[in-house]
């Protein structure tokens, strides 16, 4: 048991015709989800029965659907403890902040997709998560004493919106759909850095999981067919 990852984190892809090095992504979509579920399968196979699976999916304009149709493949082996939504873009008038990327307003039809999703699977729906270190502290420390709740820490639950910035200009050796390191280190943080002994990320592109899992001292396995990828977190 000792071997078998407790933490799943990674991010395949989307099916949406990027542009990657080698790999082809503009299967058939009965052909996509059915490679999917058996992928999903796969890390059913090998996760912990105490584990967390972070998988990280978005969409597009012209297929909106595809982050719910792979979670309703995945419904049939995990249950879906949560749905982190991950914010790339925000806009705060009454505080005058707008903070990420935004782009011109293009349509008049479709908003700009400024988030994704991270859909938090488990075997049993009960993993208990470390939610003080992902926490957010409180405005007015004045609370810490006032609810008994809080055990005296200066965090609030930070819940289910996690703004995550991530770099916007790439150059052309990188990866083209790179999640920022933050979003695994955040994960991994969710699930608890003191239980969880071994992350797998069985698409690990440019290495993004790999990263977080050495600025937190983790142990690590993952996977990756193009050796070009591979090359930029081996350097």
């Amino acid at each position: 048991m000792g071997f078998l990852p407790v933490g799943i984190v990674t991010s395949p892809p989307y099916n949406l015709n990027i542009k990657y090095n080698s790999y082809k992504d503009n299967l058939d979509t009965n052909e996509y989800l059915n490679w999917i579920e058996d992928v999903i399968v796969a890390c059913k196979r090998v996760l912990r029965d105490d584990g967390s699976f972070f998988l990280n999916v978005g969409g597009s304009l012209k297929n909106p659907w595809i982050p719910f149709d792979i979670a309703q493949k995945a419904r049939k082996h995990f249950y879906l403890q949560n749905t982190i939504h991950w914010i790339k873009s925000i806009s705060i008038p009454e505080e005058n902040i707008s903070i990420g990327h935004y782009k011109p307003i293009n349509s008049n039809r479709f908003h700009h997709i400024g988030q994704e999703y991270i859909f938090h699977f488990t075997k049993n729906n009960n993993v208990v998560l470390n939610k003080i270190a992902t926490g957010v502290d409180y405005k007015d420390k004045s609370n810490i004493k006032r609810w008994k709740s809080t055990n005296g820490v200066d965090k609030h639950d930070r819940g289910n919106v996690w703004y995550i910035p991530y770099e916007t200009v790439q150059s052309s050796k990188s990866h083209p759909a790179a999640f920022p390191i933050k979003l695994p280190e955040m994960c991994i943080r969710d699930h608890g850095i003191e239980k969880t002994n071994l992350v797998l990320d069985p698409f690990m592109g440019s290495g993004s999981t790999t990263i977080a899992c050495r600025n937190l001292s983790v142990d690590y396995i993952g996977f990756e067919i193009d050796p070009v990828y591979t090359s930029m977190f081996t350097e």
